[in-house]
Parts: C-alpha cells; sequence; structure tokens
C-alpha cells in the first residue's frame, strides 16, 4: 500500500511515496517554490497561492502517474502564515508568509504590534503568525472586503483538491497563528474579541488527524503543521529521542504530555492529546549561508571568479584543530522572544582570527542556540535524529551537534521528512496505524 505525502514549503514544494507496509520511501520529487511576489518594503515576505497551488497539483499529477492508486494523500507545510478565503471557498490576496515582518513594526508610539500585544496580555507574539499579521491588516485597512475566514495554504490545497467550501486547520496549524491556548486547543476567542476579531472570523479546527474528503477517489488527509510532519516522518523512538532539525532556521523538538514554557521555547499541539516542546532559531543553516557569502565576497575583492566558498569550509574544517576557539552568536535574525538581537564574536585573538576558526565558530553557535534551547526544556533524552539538509549534507554539523548535546547522533532514515510525516499522517487517518505506533510508543 502506497501513502502520498505533500509539503508545501517556503522554497519548495516536495512530495514522497511511502510504501506503507516496510516504511520506506519509494521516490521523492521536489520542484522549486519560486512563487515570492515583490515587496514594496523589505519586511513584506509574501508568496502567489495560486501559483503554488499550481505547482503543487502539478506535482500531484506527476507522482499520480507513477503510482496511481495511492490509498491515501496526506498534507504539510510552512506554519504560521495566512490566506484569506471568501465564502465561495477561493482564497483572496496573497499568502502572507512565517517570514513577514509587519508584527515587528514600530508603530506611532515606537512601540511594535508584537510588543504591544505582549504587554497587554502576558503572553508570546510573534511576528509571522497569522493572527498577529491578520490584526495589523485590519488596523490597516488591508484585509480583502470578501475575506470571511483565513487558513495556511496547505489547508486551500486540501479545500482545493477535496472541493471544500471551508477550511478545516488541524491544532498543530492552528496553534501557529497565534492567540491559541495549546493546554486547552482553542482560540483565545476573549483576547482576539478585544481586538475586534469575532469567533466567526477564525477557521473551524480539529485536534485529529481527520479527512477532508477525496480527489479522484483518493481520501485526502488534513494538513499538519511542517514541524509536527517532520517529527512523525524522522522520529521512532519518542520516548528517548529528540529531533534536530536543520534548513534555512533550525528547531529542536521532542515529544511531551503537557505544556511547557520557557524563553524561546514553546509547546505545540502535536496529534490528539500530545504535545511537542520545541525551541527554534529564526537563523540555522542561513548564518552558514551567510558564512559562505562573505567568503565568496572577500574572493571576488581578491579576483576570483567561480570560487566554491562550501568546499573551502569544508576542507578548512577537515584539518582544523585550533583549541582556542571563537565564540559565535549566531542570532543573526534575532530571536523570536527578542528580534533585535544580533550575532556576536568573542574569544577573538590573533591565535585564532583566521577563516577555519571562524567556520568552526559558526557551526558551533548554530548548535549552541538548539542546545541552549534544548536545556530550557527541562526534559532528558539520550539520543539525537537529525533531518534536514543544513544537517544532512554537513557531516561538521552533525559531529558538532552529537558532541554539544553529548548523544548519539542518527540521521533520519526517511529523505524528505516533512512529506514522508504527511503520508504516515494519511496512513493514521484511514487506519493503517496510529500516530503513536508511527513513533515507536
Amino acid at each position: 500500500m502506497n501513502l502520498i505525502g505533500l509539503d508545501i514549503g517556503t522554497t519548495s514544494i516536495s512530495a514522497a511515496v511511502l510504501d506503507a507496509e516496510n516504511c520506506v520511501t519509494r521516490k521523492t520529487y521536489t520542484i522549486a517554490n519560486d512563487s515570492f511576489l515583490p515587496a514594496r518594503d523589505s519586511w513584506e515576505r509574501i508568496q502567489d497561492p495560486e501559483k503554488i497551488i499550481r505547482s503543487a497539483v502539478s506535482l500531484l499529477e506527476e507522482c499520480l502517474e507513477s503510482f496511481p492508486e495511492p490509498a491515501v494523500i496526506g498534507l504539510t507545510g510552512q506554519m504560521h502564515g495566512i490566506v484569506y478565503v471568501n465564502g465561495d471557498g477561493k482564497y483572496v490576496g496573497p499568502l502572507y508568509t512565517w517570514q513577514d515582518g509587519r508584527g515587528n513594526l514600530a508603530g506611532a508610539d515606537g512601540e511594535s504590534l508584537c510588543s504591544e500585544l505582549h504587554g497587554k496580555y502576558g503572553l508570546p507574539f510573534y511576528a509571522g503568525y497569522g493572527l498577529v499579521t491578520h490584526l495589523y491588516n485590519l488596523r490597516h485597512h488591508l484585509v480583502p472586503e470578501d475575506a470571511v475566514t483565513f487558513c495556511t495554504i496547505t489547508d486551500v490545497l486540501g479545500m482545493v483538491l477535496t472541493g471544500r467550501k471551508s477550511p478545516l486547520v488541524h491544532s498543530s496549524n492552528a496553534a501557529g497563528f497565534g492567540f491559541y491556548d495549546a493546554a486547552s486547543l482553542c482560540f483565545r476567542t476573549d483576547l482576539l474579541a478585544q481586538e475586534g476579531i469575532p469567533a466567526s472570523f477564525l477557521p473551524e479546527t480539529t485536534a485529529s488527524v481527520a479527512l477532508l474528503g477525496n480527489f479522484r477517489g483518493i481520501p485526502v488527509s488534513i494538513a499538519l503543521g511542517d514541524n509536527q510532519a517532520s517529527f512523525l516522518g524522522s522520529v521512532s523512538r519518542a520516548d528517548r529521542q529528540i529531533l534536530v532539525n536543520m534548513g534555512t532556521g533550525g528547531q529542536v523538538s521532542l515529544l511531551a504530555d503537557r505544556v511547557i514554557s520557557g524563553e524561546d521555547i514553546e509547546t505545540r499541539p502535536f496529534i490528539e492529546d500530545s504535545y511537542l516542546v520545541v525551541g527554534a532559531s529564526l537563523c540555522g543553516g542561513r548564518a552558514y549561508a551567510a558564512l559562505a557569502s562573505f567568503f565568496e565576497a572577500v574572493a571576488a575583492a581578491a579576483g576570483v571568479k567561480d570560487f566554491d566558498a562550501y568546499s573551502m569550509m569544508d576542507g578548512l574544517l577537515s584539518s582544523y584543530s585550533n583549541p582556542d576557539r571563537l565564540k559565535v552568536r549566531t542570532t543573526f535574525s534575532g530571536t523570536r522572544d527578542h528580534p533585535g538581537r544580533r550575532g556576536a564574536v568573542e574569544n577573538l585573538s590573533t591565535e585564532n582570527f583566521d577563516p577555519a576558526s571562524l567556520t568552526y565558530g559558526v557551526l558551533d553557535g548554530i548548535a549552541q542556540e538548539l542546545y541552549d534551547r534544548y536545556l530550557a526544556m527541562g526534559l532528558k533524552k539520550s539520543s539525537i535524529v537529525a533531518s534536514g539538509n543544513g544537517m544532512r549534507r554537513n557531516r561538521h554539523l552533525q559531529a558538532i551537534t552529537a558532541e554539544k548535546f553529548g548523544m548519539e547522533l542518527e540521521l533520519s532514515s526517511l529523505t524528505e521528512e516533512a512529506s514522508c510525516g504527511a503520508a504516515i499522517a494519511g496512513g493514521t487517518a484511514i487506519g493503517n496505524r496510529t500516530w503513536r505506533q508511527a513513533v515507536g510508543l
């Protein structure tokens, strides 16, 4: 029995065909998500939902040509961002992505919307979270006149595939909009009412992996958040494993049976009455990419053409042994709780002011940021499962992370973890096996 999972990422759209009996990937597909729309301001990050949906459906069609009778189609994709939907179930306006920064803009009084909301309610609010974006749009008259609700771009895909006229949003995505109580699995309608957002504008939600309907007779399951789907597609012993994912940003995630709070960590609904405690870095793989760009700029200034910075950095690290190490803080894009925080380089001396030490220091800083978040969770695990191309393709980051956490590290056995997790979730919706069995509980 084959299961198909689709993942709408920020920069790519992926699919995986999973053999349910053996839990192995039969085939994966990836195409670019080049749907960003021209931004009027540097803080605006919006995409074209029409182009995204067209690309995702085309990719699904390609899957079905080779694997024409899957048992289910599961969905996942980028969290936090929103698309407005009208009464006919048609998306209106752009996709406001999780990277959109309007929530951090200083208002007339110099205070950002996120800061204002935190001061009023004592809860964390982050730029890019859908209801923060919506509240900004509401105050600035940017909400489409015919909008009656909102959802994620992957929820939109589910509506398109099944013909639904209204979205059904899984709690793993609903929590990513903000103004959400993870413990009771519901929106904070009391607070939203104070901000002029009626409960009737909120999408319907569920904590179960429900079926949305059918696409050409194939069941389609509800979209999970990509963090939750990646966990489901990576971890086989959730009682002792943590997941470290490294892409543009980084995440450390572990399973919990209760809500845990702390600075720069959050508890996200997983499936039914379970949770993921998550610590996210905004500049994970992006920090290493920024270093590569720095070296490329130096090479260009020296007149060197076609310079491969990543190969150079790999070579530097292969022979690096300086015990006098730089301490690099890789919060180049701030943190969710402190968006104004920036990176730093410490312990700089004439003995370690060199490219190899800087390269090692950046990787060490990437791992340190996630390790600090793991410590703040207060839950102990014994091994790491690593996923994401930023980790999978960098053996040095793997080694540094394992040393930093003091744990054995293994790479996820499935590639395209989020797509595979979506497929596994779809399998639970049709009774293939429970999600607890999928993560080894």
